[in-house]
Order: structure tokens, then sequence, then C-alpha cells
């Protein structure tokens, strides 16, 4: 990308000016517990593209060498379309939780070396059902989740549902990061006090901790609109450091998604693929040093359409 083009923008690469990334942004560390690599992508609404940059950063941190695991626990069932699983592919990890479906049969190797586990295809009355599963056997997610995580090789990224959520709940606790997806718009300028206020997660001792672990990116940034670079002044303004990342908006992100390619397939002069390598870069400075694999427990193999 010219040097020229990226000094127009309000933000280099990922962070603001006079912001550092990366291992500085990691919430403090708990009591007698390393952090875990477990890092979730929540958004308070939905259409903000947190699956998307799910997909890519996974795709990313494994080219760091790092083994990869992305986990859809959001009913929709989309992470899989980054990773060319077919549409009529329904089996699924969560899917399969009350069924007592071990994860490790439920794992997809896609090709860019992501083991990927689906939600699996569901509906409202099957998701209210899981739901509520989860409320009364919160072990059916958080014992395989914690299965994953005694792996010191793996990195597992969880794409969970839009709002308020029992898996949010339950993984938040775990996570090392929770990384909340806004766009620059102005229903997101409307949530940016609830989040400086660190009460994301509500009130209280619990709350405050899980909160500590709240880091925002800025998705869909246009450099030449207006309200979209006065929504990125006022959250760089109203979260310093908790704001970590800053994308621009690429119109040719849906397309890539509708090619069934992943966004870190697109052209290297994309603006929102050099962010995103970006944030990749920062999280992977956080993340324990890549370790050699072991042999893939993996089930069907799909590759993805080029």
């Amino acid at each position: 990308m010219p040097s020229s083009a990226r000094s127009a923008r309000p933000w280099p690469g990922i962070a603001p000016p006079g912001r550092r990334a990366g291992p500085a942004h990691d919430p403090p560390p708990r009591s007698g517990v390393h952090p875990v690599p477990l890092i979730c992508f929540a958004s308070p609404k939905g259409g903000v593209g947190k699956t998307t940059l799910c997909a890519a950063i996974a795709v990313l941190l494994r080219q760091q060498g790092h083994r990869v695991l992305a986990l859809d626990c959001d009913p929709q069932n989309a992470l899989r379309l980054h990773f060319g699983v077919p549409f009529d592919y329904e089996p699924g990890f969560m899917t399969g939780l009350a069924q007592g479906v071990g994860w490790r049969e439920a794992l997809v190797e896609t090709a860019s070396g992501v083991l990927l586990l689906p939600h699996g295809a569901t509906d409202m009355r099957s998701a209210l059902g899981l739901a509520q599963a989860l409320d009364q056997a919160p072990a059916l997610l958080t014992a395989p989740l914690q299965e994953m995580l005694a792996d010191p090789a793996l990195v597992v990224l969880a794409d969970l549902p839009p709002g308020p959520s029992t898996a949010l709940h339950l993984l938040a606790a775990l996570a090392q990061t929770v990384l909340v997806i806004l766009l620059a718009d102005a229903a997101s300028a409307a949530l940016l006090p609830q989040l400086a206020a660190g009460s994301f997660f509500g009130r209280g001792t619990v709350a405050a901790l899980r909160n500590a672990r709240v880091q925002v990116v800025l998705n869909q940034v246009e450099a030449e609109d207006p309200l979209s670079t006065a929504v990125f002044d006022c959250a760089d303004q109203t979260l310093g450091l908790g704001l970590v990342g800053a994308v621009a908006r690429d119109r040719r992100i849906p397309r890539a998604l509708a090619e069934r390619q992943s966004l870190a397939a697109m052209p290297e002069e994309s603006p929102a693929l050099e962010d995103v390598r970006h944030l990749a870069g920062c999280l992977g400075a956080g993340l324990p040093a890549p370790r050699p694999a072991g042999a893939a427990e993996a089930g069907p193999c799909f590759q993805v359409a080029s």
C-alpha cells in the first residue's frame, strides 16, 4: 500500500497514534493462573463482521505457526462458510453437546490448516433447548473446552453469538482476551460509554474480572466518511487503551465470502487485510511461542474454493 495512502488514514495499521499494541494490552494475570490461549470474539449486536474477523485471524495465526482451533458457538453456524465447508454439511460440536458427541469427533480439518468445530445446523427450538441445557449443566461446554486448552500448543478462537449468551458467560471466565467487535457507526457509538465504564459483563467482582479482559476492535472504518472517523475519534478518546484495533472498510470482503474465500486470501493491497494482519500479529505476540504440531485429530477435510 503506498505510503501516501496509508498516511491518509486516521490510524496506522491497528494501534492508533501513541498506543502500544500486543502483549501490553493483555488483561492482568489471574492469581496462580497462567493466561490460556483462548480468544473470544463477541459483539453487542449482529452484523458487525465478528465471524469474518474470527476466521481471518484464525488463518493468520495458523500462518504464524500456531496450531489453531476455531470454535463456532453462534447458532447461525456461519464460521464454517469462511473455511469452505459445504452449505449442506450439518454436523457440529454445539448441536452435539446434549447427545454426548465428543469434540474430537466433530473436528473438521480445513485447507488452511485451521481445525474447525462447526456449531452445527439448528433451528430456533433446538437453539433455545441448547441454551437451557447449558444453563442447567455448564460442564457440557466447559469440560470439553478445558480439554482443548490443556494442550499447550493449541490456540482456541471462539466465535460467540451476538449479545448476551450463556456461551459468552461461560467462555469469558476462561478466556485470555474477549475481543468486542463494533462498527464505526452511530449505533456502536451509543455503546461506547458502557464499554468505557467497564460494564460489558455487568457489575460486581466477577464481572469486573471479566471486563478487564475486554478489548475493542472497530470494524469497517472509512477514512473519507465524516461519521465513521467521528466514531473512531470518539472510541479512541472514550476507550483509550481498550481500543486495540481499527479495520478499514473494504467492499471486496462480502464478495470474498460469497466466493467462499477467507479474508486472509484477499490481495495484499487490501487495507482491511493490512489491518487484520497487524491485529493478528499483536494477538500472536501475546500467545505462547508456536510448538511443533502433532498428528491432527480431525474428521472431514474441506478445501476452500479458489
